[in-house]
C-alpha cells in the first residue's frame, strides 16, 4: 500500500511539475515577444507614449471651439466628422467607453458636431440619434458643460445655467469655495469658465436644434440640506449677475485672465489636458485676445500635437502620458530581465531626468514650505507635477543605479513625501484637497472636482518609499494605516485612477508587502481571496467601468490583458504561486497577438470615476510584461518543485 501511495504521489508531483514547466516556457515565449514589441515602440528621444483614447466629445468640442473662434476649416471638419460617425453605435448613440451604455450628453455633442459638418437631421443616422436624445430627456437633461457649449451658440439660455462669478478669484485660500478648493483639473477649468459665463456670448449657428428638445424641464429631486442652500445661493448669484458691481467685476475678470495666461504651458496647453485648454482659449478670446495673439496662436498650434490623423479621419487625445508610459515601460523591461545598462533604458532614464520639475506650482498654496521636485504626466505640465507619476518614476529610475540620478531622486522623494495629506494618505496633485462643499454646487454635475487621497496613489508612494529604505519611516507607517482603513469590507481596494477594484487591489498588495506587512496577514489574505474569487473561468480578470456606479459590476467585466496583469502582480507580491497565478499567466500567453501585444478595446483607465474613462493603449503591453517577468523570476528562484 505504501509503495502504491508513493508511486501515485510521485506521478502527480511529476505531472504538476511538468505542467508548471510547460506554463513557464509559454510565459517565457510570450514575454520575449512582448518585450521586443515594447522596445520597438520607443521614440528616438527615449520616451514611450501610447494613445490615450477617450470619447468623441473631444472631437465635437474641438469643432465647436474652432467654430466659435472663426478658425474652423472644411478639411478639419470633414476629417473629424468621419471619426465621429465611425464611433456611432448600432443603436445610433455614442458612449463614453467601449460597450458602455449610451450617454446623453456625449450623443448631443456628437450630433451637433455632425450638424456643423453638414449632416442633415433627416439622415437615418441623425434621425435615430435625435430620437434617442428626446427619449432620454433631450437637451433639457444634458449635463451643465454640454449646455454651456449650446449656450455659446444660442441653443440654450445663459440665464438657465448655474452661476460661478469671476469674483471668486478674490477669495483667499482659507475661505470655502476659493479656487484652490477645487482639484487642479477642475480649478483650471472653472477659472476660465467664470470669464465665459460672465460675458455670456452668443454666436448663432446657421441651424436650430428643435429635434433635440422635449419642451419639458428636466425632472429634479427635491433639494434639502446643503443642496437647498446652494440652490438658494445660485438664485442669489443670478440676481447679482443682472447688476454686478462694475469695478469689482472688471477687476475680477482681469485677475482671472491673468491667472489663466500665467498657467499656459510651453506647448500651448493648460495642464496638458483638454477641458481647461478649450475653455481658456474661449475665455481669453472674450478677454480681447485675438486669434493671432501669441498666447492664442500657441494654444491652437498645440492642439495639433494632440491630433491623430489616420485613414482620412482626425481625432484628439484628451491628454498625453509620456512620463507615465515611460516609467511603466522601464519598470516592465527591467522586470523582463533587460540589463539596467541597456541602451533603451539609458535613453529613457536620460529623458526622464530632463523632465524633472524644479519650479513651484499651485501645490505650494497648501504646502508653501516644501521644496519643488517630482514629475508630471505629460510632455509639458510644469505647473502640476503629480505624486503618482513621481512615485512611478522613482521606482523606475532607482533600478538603473545611475549616480547622476540620485539628486533628482532625492528631490522627488522629499517632494512626494511632503505632499502627504493630514489623514496620512496621498492624492494625485494636491494635499488636503478634500473640501466636499465643492460637490454641492449646481455647476458640478460631471466629473470629480476634488482630489482626496486614494488607495492606488497612496500605495505607489508607499512602494517607492519602501524601495528607498524608508519602510519604517513615520510617513510610510501612517500611509499603511491609511491603506488598512481604506480596505473594503470584501477585501478589495477602490481604484481611483484605474478600473477599479482590480486596479486598487493590484496596487496595494505590493505596497503592503514592500512596507513589511506579512503575506499571511489577514488584510493580505482577504485581498488575495477577493482576487481569486473574481478570476474568470478562462483565467483572466476584468472589471467594467460601470463598477463605479453599479456595485453589481465590481470585479466583473470582460477579461483584459492589463487587468489580468494587475491581479497577477498583486497575487505574486502576496506570495501566491498556485493555480490562480498559473491560470492567469496561461490566459495572457494564450490571448497574445502574433506581434507580441494584446487586443484591449475595453477601457481600463479612469479620469473621473463613473464619468470619464480612458483606454491607455500602452497598458495592454507594459503591465503584462511586468507580470510575466515577475512570474518567471519567481519561478526560476523557487523552481518548479516548489509549486504545490
Amino acid at each position: 500500500m505504501t509503495g502504491l501511495t508513493t508511486g501515485v504521489t510521485t506521478g502527480v508531483t511529476t505531472g504538476v511539475a511538468a505542467g508548471v514547466a510547460t506554463g513557464a516556457a509559454r510565459a517565457a515565449t510570450a514575454l520575449e515577444a512582448a518585450r521586443d514589441h515594447l522596445l520597438g515602440l520607443q521614440a528616438p528621444e527615449g520616451w514611450w507614449k501610447g494613445e490615450l483614447q477617450t470619447n468623441v466629445t473631444m472631437d465635437a468640442e474641438d469643432l465647436l471651439l474652432r467654430e466659435f473662434l472663426g478658425v474652423r476649416t472644411a478639411e478639419e471638419t470633414a476629417e473629424a466628422a468621419r471619426w465621429i460617425r465611425s464611433q456611432q453605435r448600432p443603436d445610433s448613440t455614442w458612449a463614453n467607453f467601449h460597450e458602455g451604455p449610451a450617454d446623453l450628453s456625449t450623443t448631443i455633442e456628437a450630433y451637433v458636431a455632425l450638424r456643423l459638418a453638414g449632416d442633415p437631421p433627416s439622415a437615418p443616422h441623425m434621425r435615430a440619434a435625435s430620437a434617442y436624445v428626446r427619449g432620454a430627456g433631450g437637451i433639457e437633461s444634458a449635463r451643465v458643460f454640454t449646455r454651456i457649449w449650446l449656450a455659446l451658440f444660442g441653443q440654450w439660455r445663459w440665464e438657465d445655467l448655474p452661476v460661478i462669478p469671476p469674483e471668486i478669484m478674490f477669495l483667499p485660500p482659507w475661505c470655502p469655495l476659493n479656487v484652490y478648493d477645487w482639484a487642479c483639473w477642475a480649478r483650471q477649468t472653472i477659472v476660465p469658465l467664470t470669464i465665459v459665463t460672465a460675458h455670456r456670448p452668443v454666436r448663432p449657428l446657421p441651424f436650430g436644434l428643435p429635434e433635440l428638445r422635449t419642451g419639458r424641464p428636466a425632472p429634479r429631486a427635491p433639494r434639502t440640506g446643503w443642496d437647498a442652500a446652494f440652490a438658494a445661493l445660485d438664485r442669489a448669484l443670478h440676481r447679482y449677475e443682472r447688476h454686478p458691481i462694475a469695478g469689482l467685476r472688471r477687476a475680477a475678470l482681469r485677475r482671472a485672465a491673468e491667472w489663466v495666461v500665467a498657467r499656459q504651458e510651453a506647448d500651448g496647453s493648460w495642464g496638458g489636458i483638454q477641458p481647461p485648454w478649450v475653455y481658456s482659449l474661449i475665455a481669453l478670446h472674450l478677454s480681447g485676445y485675438g486669434v493671432d495673439h501669441p498666447v492664442m496662436r500657441a494654444g491652437l498650434a498645440g492642439l495639433d500635437r494632440f491630433t491623430i490623423r489616420e485613414d482620412g479621419t482626425r481625432r484628439l487625445e484628451a491628454c498625453q502620458s509620456p512620463v507615465w508610459d515611460t516609467a511603466l515601460a522601464m519598470t516592465a523591461l527591467l522586470d523582463a530581465g533587460l540589463p539596467r545598462d541597456h541602451a533603451a533604458l539609458a535613453r529613457a532614464g536620460e529623458w526622464l531626468l530632463r523632465e524633472e520639475i524644479r519650479g513651484p506650482g499651485d501645490w505650494t498654496v497648501r504646502r508653501p514650505g516644501l521644496a519643488p521636485g517630482g514629475w508630471a504626466f505629460e510632455f509639458d505640465n510644469d505647473g502640476y507635477p503629480d505624486v503618482d507619476d513621481t512615485a512611478e518614476v522613482i521606482l523606475a529610475l532607482r533600478r538603473l543605479g545611475r549616480p547622476d540620478a540620485r539628486p533628482a531622486l532625492e528631490r522627488g522623494l522629499r517632494w512626494m513625501a511632503g505632499m502627504v495629506s493630514r489623514d496620512g494618505g496621498f492624492a494625485a496633485f494636491d494635499a488636503d484637497n478634500t473640501r466636499e462643499l465643492c460637490l454641492r454646487l449646481p455647476f458640478c454635475d460631471f466629473g470629480a472636482v476634488i482630489d482626496p487621497p486614494s488607495a492606488d496613489v497612496t500605495a505607489h508612494v508607499v512602494e517607492a518609499l519602501a524601495a528607498e529604505g524608508m519602510a519604517r519611516s513615520p510617513v510610510v507607517r501612517r500611509a499603511v494605516v491609511w491603506l488598512l482603513r481604506a480596505q473594503e469590507p470584501d477585501g478589495s481596494w477602490f481604484g481611483r485612477w484605474g478600473a477599479n477594484h482590480v486596479y486598487g487591489t493590484g496596487a496595494v498588495l505590493p505596497a503592503l508587502v514592500a512596507a513589511g506587512v506579512r503575506p499571511d496577514a489577514p488584510c493580505v489574505r482577504r485581498a488575495v481571496a477577493w482576487l481569486e474569487a473574481h478570476q474568470h473561468p478562462c483565467g483572466g480578470w476584468g472589471e467594467d467601468m460601470r463598477s463605479y456606479r453599479d456595485p453589481a459590476w465590481v470585479g466583473r467585466g470582460e477579461p483584459t490583458a492589463s487587468q489580468t496583469a494587475w491581479a497577477l502582480i498583486g497575487l505574486l507580491a502576496a506570495g501566491e504561486r498556485g493555480p490562480s497565478v498559473d491560470r492567469g499567466v496561461a490566459w495572457l500567453a494564450g490571448s497574445q497577438r502574433p506581434d507580441g501585444t494584446w487586443d484591449e478595446p475595453h477601457y481600463t483607465g479612469t479620469g473621473f470615476p463613473g464619468d470619464f474613462s480612458i483606454n491607455y493603449h500602452l497598458y495592454r503591453l507594459v503591465f503584462p510584461v511586468s507580470a510575466l517577468g515577475r512570474y518567471l523570476r519567481l519561478h526560476e528562484t523557487a523552481g518548479p518543485e516548489a509549486t504545490p
